[in-house]
């Protein structure tokens, strides 16, 4: 089996506190309030490497993209991979039982993407890494970015390693290889290990295994979801190139510090990402553009031309990433308290996904570094 590599680090003092209790087994350890406090200190640090933390092995495993961390109630979505649903509601299994073809015909509906389902697929993604983590007492924890730390459900974002003959092998590019996931690009490729993804993509469907067999029930439409999905990463690609040029003035708002960072930024020109959450038209007033942070936390990108609103696309890409640039305002909403937005005025001010991919793709033609492998 091939390894993705990385160098091992040491023990924390607090870790090894919870690893060492007084006179009980590693299976039978219960946390105290503040080793709780600690592990979740640690996850909330800005960095790329968090360190080893204390794992049960399959118990621990909720689906395939998915674990939690002993002594933590959050979870962990695991980055750059997703699994096909398990069967967690009887309905599932009702409709399920109709026949497979119908099952997936009722569930897409009338939908224009494809949607998420629970599929044989998924269970056995949740078997085979079940298997993967059989006794396992540590993993190893890792950020793709450090400013990137929950996702928009508020769950832990990482790369999980497992030491396996001597050497932390990363069980999220492990889980691609396997066939059990296509490589994740829709909130943006990996940063760290975009090639060894790709690799083991490759080395999935060239031969066939799980999700890329002719045989067995699971998406049919992973051609289409890769396409909507690469398309999405090209958005969020182009600004972070743009944003390592300018670090100052290019604010992805799911990144922890994005508030402060707008905040500290009132009265100058930004150019923001977000994914657009809600678009909001009253009779009275401006719309309202809110580009998500997580579930409970929008930012308000205010339109008071509708005609600008139209021109611009931005109310026909629900659920896609835009660039938005302006300047930083704040006001103060009907609660009473100060709130930040960026009023827009012409529309060339918003950068919807199919403009930044032909701009993306010009720039990189011109300079010669584009990879059009990496774009599939």
């Amino acid at each position: 089996m091939r390894t993705t590599r990385v160098s091992t680090l040491c023990f924390a003092t607090a870790l090894a506190l919870v690893l060492v209790g007084c006179g009980t087994t590693r299976a039978t350890r219960r946390f105290t309030r503040n080793e709780t406090s600690s592990l979740l200190k640690r996850l909330e640090v800005v960095s790329l490497e968090l360190g080893e933390f204390p794992f049960e092995g399959p118990s621990a495993v909720l689906d395939g993209d998915t674990i939690r961390v002993k002594g933590l109630n959050a979870s962990m979505r695991l980055l750059a991979i997703d699994t096909e649903e398990t069967f967690k509601k009887q309905k599932e299994h009702d409709l399920f039982d109709s026949g497979w073809e119908e099952y997936k015909k009722t569930l897409r509906g009338k939908s224009s993407r494809p949607v998420k389902m629970a599929t044989p697929a998924g269970e056995d993604a949740k078997k085979w890494a079940q298997n993967w983590f059989t006794g396992v007492q540590t993993v190893r924890l890792e950020r793709d970015h450090a400013g990137e730390i929950r996702d928009f459900y508020g769950r832990y974002l990482a790369y999980v390693f497992v030491q396996k003959n001597d050497e932390w092998v990363n069980y999220n590019v492990e889980c691609v290889r396997a066939g059990h996931s296509p490589y994740f690009t829709k909130y943006g490729r990996s940063r760290r290990f975009h090639r060894e993804f790709l690799d083991a993509q490759k080395e999935a469907r060239d031969n066939k295994r799980g999700i890329w067999s002719d045989e067995g029930m699971h998406y049919d439409d992973y051609d289409e979801r890769l396409k909507w999905w690469n398309e999405r990463e090209v958005t969020i690609t182009r600004f972070e190139r743009d944003a390592d040029a300018s670090p100052d003035t290019h604010i992805a708002l799911t990144r922890w510090d994005a508030m402060r960072k707008l905040e500290s930024m009132v009265g100058q020109e930004v150019t923001v990402l977000g994914a657009v959450y809600d678009v909001i038209q009253r009779d009275n007033g401006p719309a309202v553009v809110k580009l998500a942070r997580n579930r409970s936390s929008n930012f308000d990108v205010v339109f008071w031309d509708r005609d600008v609103l139209l021109a611009s696309g931005i109310a026909f890409k629900g659920g896609e990433y835009v660039q938005v640039r302006g300047v930083v305002q704040k006001y103060r909403n009907s609660r009473g308290t100060d709130s930040l937005q960026i009023q827009v005025t012409l529309p060339g001010q918003v950068l919807a996904p199919s403009e930044q991919l032909e701009q993306m793709l010009s720039t990189d033609s011109k300079a010669g570094g584009f990879d059009k492998e990496d774009g599939e």
